[in-house]
C-alpha cells in the first residue's frame, strides 16, 4: 500500500483493496475464457444494434 493511501480512512482503504481484487479476478476470468471460433469481427451486434453482415441481415 502506498503512502498516500495510508492517509485515507480505513473504509476507503478497504474499498480500494476490494476494487483491486475485483480487477485482478476479472482479468484472470477473461484470460481463462477460450477464444470464440467463427464469431463476428468488431463490436458486439447486440450492444451496437448492427444486425447486418456482408449485406445480409442476421439474427441469432
Amino acid at each position: 500500500m502506498s503512502d498516500d493511501r495510508k492517509d485515507l480512512p480505513l473504509a476507503a482503504q478497504r474499498a480500494l483493496a476490494e476494487a483491486e481484487e475485483r480487477r485482478r479476478k476479472a482479468e484472470a476470468d477473461a484470460k481463462a475464457l477460450p477464444k470464440e471460433l467463427g464469431g463476428r469481427d468488431g463490436p458486439d451486434p447486440a450492444r451496437f444494434g448492427d444486425w447486418e453482415k456482408k449485406g445480409i441481415a442476421i439474427d441469432f
